[in-house]
């Protein structure tokens, strides 16, 4: 199984991408929303949760959730966010799309693994 990494940061992607590897996981990664949804569209079988910035440019993290949530085939699929903001509003937006979770930047491996493990409903990490 994969999790899928959506952000406009090529480190940020890295940075999540080794800690997946780390639990175990195959990774994928996309740079904006776009990207993620023609990759689920061709690949969504293999996704088992998507890890997701809010602010990227071509389509934003949330209008991206709200496309998943609204395709039968894809809107089980859990979708954690993550984001820099401190505005509660974004992330209430985004809870009230459909986000399984979120976390804020910056964070610790700790605290990604404790996320990760919280969203997929395991505590075998």
């Amino acid at each position: 199984m994969k999790i899928l990494s959506v952000d406009d940061s090529t480190t940020m992607r890295r940075i999540i991408g080794r800690v997946v590897g780390m639990l175990g996981y195959d990774f994928a990664e996309a740079s904006n929303g776009v990207e993620a949804l023609d990759l689920l569209a061709r690949d969504h079988a293999d996704i088992a949760l998507v890890i997701m910035d809010i602010n990227m440019p071509e389509m934003d993290g949330i209008t991206c959730l709200q496309s998943i949530k609204a395709d039968p085939a894809l809107q089980a699929l859990p979708v954690m966010m993550v984001t820099t903001e401190s505005d509660r509003a974004r992330v209430i937006q985004a809870v009230q799309a459909g986000a399984a979770n979120y976390v804020t930047k910056p964070f610790s491996h700790d605290d990604l693994v404790a996320k990760i493990a919280s969203t997929l409903g395991s505590d075998e990490f």
